[in-house]
C-alpha cells in the first residue's frame, strides 16, 4: 500500500500527547555525529572566518534536523513501512552530507550540497505523500516547499565556487531556507504539543552530549595530572549546569505554554520557540563545547582569542537564547540570567590573560550559582516541583 492512501498516517488529535518514537530517535543519531563533525570543523579551523564557516554548517544542519521535526511531529512514519523506508533514505543522505562537513567549502562543497538537497527533497516528498487526505497541511508544505529546496540547492552551487561568491551564496541560500516559513507564514500545519516539545528537549540533550564528548577528547593525549581532572571535572560539571538551566524550569514552563496555545497561534510559537530560538541554544553549547576541548588540551596556559570567545561567549548565547525563548513565550526575561550573561562575556577579557582552568572554574561557579539562585526563588519552580 502506498504513503498516499494511508488515511491514518497523520497523528490523530487525542487527549494523550504521543511520545518521541524509536524511529525519531534512530534518526537523531546521525545528527549526533553532525554535531560532532561541527565541533571537529571549528577544532580544526580556529579563526574568525572558521567560526563563522562552522556557524554556518550549524546552522544548514539545524534547518534539516528542524524539517524532519515537524514532519514526524505531524506523520508518525514509524506506522508504515513506505515512510519508514524513506526515512532511512533521508538518514543516509544526512549523514553524507555530514562525511563531507570538514571540507564542505572546498574540494566537497558539491557533495555537500547536493547530499542536503536530497534530505530536504525526501522530507517534502514524504511530508507531501502523508498528508493526501489533510490538504490543508499538503497545501502547507507545498506553499514552502520552493523555498526549503530553492536555498539548499544554492549551496550546490556554491560548491563550485570560493571565497566572497561562495560566502554570497551560503547567506542567501540560509536566508531563503530560513526565512520562507517567517514570510510565507506557518498555517495550515498541526503541532502535538508534548510531543513537540519532547523532541527539542532530546536535541538539547544531544548536544550536551558533544559538551562531555569534548571533555574525553580535550584530555586525549595529555597526561591525567591534578590539573586535567580538575578541569574534566568541572567541564562535567558546567554541562550539568546547562542541563539544569533548561530542563529544571525552562522545558516545563515551555511546554505547558505550548500546549495551551490553540491553532495557528500554537503553529507560530513552535516555529519561534523551537524552530528558532532554540537554535541559539544549540550553537552556544557546541561553541562552549570547543572552548572546553581547547581548555583541557591547554590547561595550564591562558585561552587565546577565539577559545576565549567560544566558551565564554557560548554561555552568553546559551543563556540569551533561554531568555529569547522565555520573551516570545512568557513577554518577559529572566534578570539574573541577563546578569550571568554580562559576567560570562566580560570574562573574555580575563580569559586570554589567566589559565584557562581558572576561566572554567569561574565560568561553572557562575552557572551554578545561577541555577542554585533559581532553585532557590522561583515561585513557578517550586510550583512544578509539587505537581511532579
Amino acid at each position: 500500500m502506498s504513503i498516499s492512501d494511508q488515511g491514518g498516517l497523520l497523528r490523530a488529535r487525542s487527549g494523550a500527547e504521543e511520545r518521541v518514537t524509536p524511529l525519531e530517535l534512530f534518526f537523531d543519531l546521525v545528527f549526533v555525529f553532525a554535531l560532532t563533525q561541527v565541533t571537529a570543523f571549528l577544532s580544526d579551523h580556529l579563526t574568525w572566518l572558521g567560526m563563522l564557516q562552522g556557524a554556518a554548517l550549524l546552522v544548514v544542519l539545524w534547518a534539516a534536523w528542524g524539517g524532519y521535526s515537524w514532519l514526524t511531529n505531524a506523520v508518525p512514519a514509524e506506522d508504515v513501512i513506505p515512510a519508514r523506508l524513506l526515512i532511512f533514505l533521508a538518514m543516509a543522505a544526512m549523514f553524507v552530507a555530514s562525511l563531507a562537513v570538514p571540507d564542505a567549502f572546498g574540494r566537497y562543497g558539491v557533495l555537500f550540497g547536493s547530499a542536503y538537497v536530497v534530505v530536504w527533497l525526501l522530507q517534502v516528498l514524504l511530508y507531501v505523500l502523508a498528508t493526501g487526505r489533510e490538504p490543508e497541511q499538503r497545501r502547507a508544505m507545498l506553499r514552502l516547499a520552493p523555498g526549503a529546496v530553492g536555498g539548499p540547492v544554492l549551496l550546490i552551487v556554491a560548491g563550485f565556487l570560493d571565497g566572497y561568491a561562495q560566502g554570497a551564496l551560503w547567506a542567501v541560500g540560509l536566508a531563503i531556507a530560513y526565512g520562507v516559513a517567517f514570510v510565507r507564514g506557518v498555517s495550515g500545519f498541526r503541532v502535538h504539543a508534548g510531543h513537540f516539545a519532547e523532541r527539542h528537549g532530546l536535541i538539547v540533550i544531544i548536544a550536551l552530549g558533544e559538551s562531555i564528548v569534548a571533555v574525553g577528547v580535550g584530555a586525549s593525549g595529555v597526561g591525567l595530572g591534578t590539573s586535567v581532572l580538575v578541569a574534566a571535572v568541572l567541564g562535567i560539571v558546567l554541562a550539568a549546569a546547562l542541563w539544569w538551566a533548561y530542563f529544571d524550569l525552562v522545558m516545563l514552563t515551555a511546554e505547558r505554554r505550548l500546549s495551551a496555545a490553540q491553532g495557528e497561534e500554537r503553529v507560530r510559537l513552535a516555529r519561534d520557540s523551537y524552530s528558532y530560538l532554540h537554535l541559539p541554544m544549540v550553537a552556544g553549547i557546541i561553541f562552549a563545547a570547543l572552548g572546553i576541548e581547547q581548555t583541557l588540551a591547554h590547561v595550564g596556559d591562558p585561552l587565546g582569542t577565539i577559545p576565549a570567545v567560544a566558551l565564554c561567549g557560548g554561555v552568553a548565547l546559551y543563556l540569551l537564547g533561554h531568555n529569547a525563548f522565555r520573551l516570545r513565550d512568557e513577554g518577559s526575561v529572566s534578570v539574573p540570567r541577563l546578569v550571568v550573561t554580562s559576567l560570562c562575556l566580560a570574562l573574555i577579557g580575563v580569559a586570554v590573560s589567566v589559565p584557562s582552568l581558572i576561566t572554567l572554574a569561574i565560568l561553572t561557579v557562575l552557572l551554578c550559582g545561577l541555577g542554585a539562585l533559581e532553585t532557590a526563588t522561583s515561585r513557578e519552580f517550586r510550583r512544578e516541583l509539587r505537581a511532579r
